[in-house]
């Protein structure tokens, strides 16, 4: 469709969205994949006044229900997949205030295209579930203006123009793929390519069809596309660059390398508290410096004291994690961000002091840029020394059998009262876990600190994610050893990795009882 023509239908469905409102917040669930659907609603929503709220169609049950009751949908729409999922749920609404897609196209295009008086810049537009990580998602409020801010601050930075093609995989329910693509397209017209999910296999056959020149990513989808089988052509395509977060610097290389197109990093959430944007002297596997007066640092999650600044050894590991790793922080003020959607406390937390927490973990460099170290529930501590998970998966994602690695903490089975690192990771293209092969390589990688090689290996045929692509370690942490995988076990450094039966993990509890520690 034609920019003019997406308007035109845009102005339709947001006259009727004004005449079929009720009573209560203006608030529009879509329950929809990608595609020109979505974004047709979007913009109406935009000309009517209403609130987009993102629906994860990867949600079932209560969890979806929740997510439809806490943010005060008045109206929902879902296309004939997505009703299946709302089958008996208690969503808080009529059953006629949910309109299956087909339905509310039709009544829609009855409506005239006349404009609307434009909303104010304070007008709520999108409430976007956070990804879930670490627990219940939380809606994050985003008005239009500062949306549009978004939008006018990306467009120089990464070189939106309407030159480009803005090839759109990750999902319209997420911030990555609203403010970092679909927001900057429309400020300079670009056209926009909208697959209805992300496909690694088909990846490059859109990116061909449409002659896409960027799209935005996470880390994980980076790596899929990795995995896939090379061919003689793949640096044969319009793809000139890439933007996104938590890719490795070990896959950003491997793909610029190979596809010839340029990854940029970014770090950055739907909350907009903070943002880091890598510059050309950014070190490779930083973040990149704080924005110009932004007063970011990395403080002490209890005390609030700022750490102590990063040391590297001459391999470039981090010499000094205790003193170094803390939760990175805007102490000048909580950025942009906009607040929760009805989640009082824990936006209170999150803005505690006057300062925007990030809840992730960091540290800074001597010359001032970051490095991400983890979620705030990636913290380790081993042998008394505090270590955190992001470092240790970089390293452990350069073994080129892994396409994907998950570090956290399990209770350590030596006794006392500290952690052993346990990776989960996925194998590239079905090859076997070769035990010794991994602890020759382990040997000869000069930034694997000393605490960082893993206890435990479990081998999953996929690790687990949200919807929008992020690892999430939830289960992998409570099942611990206990689980169908294959589970490899190291007790010190000297020994190899032998397997666990299912007496082995009878005994690690026995022995994590007999410390008086919870199996984790």
């Amino acid at each position: 469709m034609r920019w003019d023509e997406v308007i035109d239908e845009a102005r339709r469905r947001a006259n009727w969205l004004t005449r079929t409102s009720v009573d209560g917040p203006p608030h529009l669930g879509l329950l929809l994949p990608n595609g020109i659907e979505y974004l047709t609603w979007l913009f109406a929503c935009a000309l009517a006044g209403w609130t987009v709220v993102g629906l994860n169609p990867t949600r079932r049950g209560e969890a979806l229900a929740r997510d439809v009751r806490s943010t005060d949908c008045q109206l929902l729409i879902a296309d004939d997949a997505s009703l299946v999922l709302l089958d008996g749920l208690e969503l808080g609404l009529a059953p006629e205030r949910v309109v299956p897609l087909v339905v509310a196209v039709s009544l829609a295009a009855t409506m005239p295209a006349e404009p609307l008086p434009l909303p104010s810049d304070d007008t709520l537009l999108l409430l976007l579930f956070t990804s879930g990580t670490t627990g219940h998602p939380k809606a994050v409020r985003c008005t239009q203006g500062r949306l549009a801010g978004i939008a006018e601050a990306v467009v120089p930075v990464y070189g939106f123009s309407a030159a480009d093609v803005c090839y759109c995989p990750m999902p319209l329910f997420h911030g990555n793929a609203l403010m970092a693509l679909i927001a900057p397209a429309v400020l300079v017209g670009a056209p926009i390519a909208l697959p209805p999910r992300f496909s690694a296999g088909g990846f490059l056959d859109d990116v061909r069809l449409f002659g896409a020149t960027m799209f935005t990513y996470v880390g994980k989808a980076i790596a899929y596309l990795l995995a896939t089988a090379p061919t003689d052509d793949d640096r044969s395509t319009t793809l000139v660059r890439a933007f996104g977060t938590e890719a490795s610097a070990a896959d950003r290389a491997r793909f610029e390398e190979r596809f010839g197109c340029v990854l940029v990093e970014g770090y950055g959430s739907s909350e907009g508290g903070v943002n880091i944007i890598a510059t050309p002297a950014t070190p490779p596997g930083a973040l990149g410096p704080a924005a110009p007066g932004a007063d970011v640092v990395v403080v002490d999650p209890e005390t609030g004291i700022e750490m102590a600044r990063a040391v590297f050894d001459d391999h470039g590991a981090l010499r000094n994690g205790s003193d170094a790793i803390g939760e990175i922080v805007n102490r000048s003020g909580v950025g942009k961000f906009e607040g929760y959607y009805g989640a009082p406390e824990a936006e209170a937390d999150r803005t505690r002091t006057g300062w925007y927490w990030t809840g992730d973990l960091g540290y800074r460099d001597e010359e001032g840029y970051f490095w991400f170290a983890g979620r705030g529930g990636d913290w380790l501590r081993v042998d008394s020394e505090n270590l955190a998970a992001t470092p240790i998966e970089a390293v452990l994602s350069r073994y080129q059998p892994f396409g994907g690695v998950a570090v956290y903490a399990v209770a350590d089975p030596r006794g006392g009262t500290g952690d052993a690192v346990m990776a989960a990771v996925e194998m590239r293209n079905g090859a076997a876990f070769d035990a010794e092969d991994f602890i020759r390589w382990m040997a000869l990688q000069a930034d694997l600190g000393t605490k960082w090689p893993p206890t435990f290996i479990r081998v999953c045929e996929k690790l687990d994610e949200t919807a929008t692509g992020k690892i999430t370690k939830v289960r992998l942490r409570q099942e611990a050893w206990h689980c169908a995988d294959p589970v490899w076990f190291r007790p010190s450094r000297t020994d190899t990795f032998t397997q666990l039966r299912k007496a082995d993990a009878e005994l690690l509890d026995s022995q994590v009882a007999r410390a008086s520690l919870p199996v984790r």
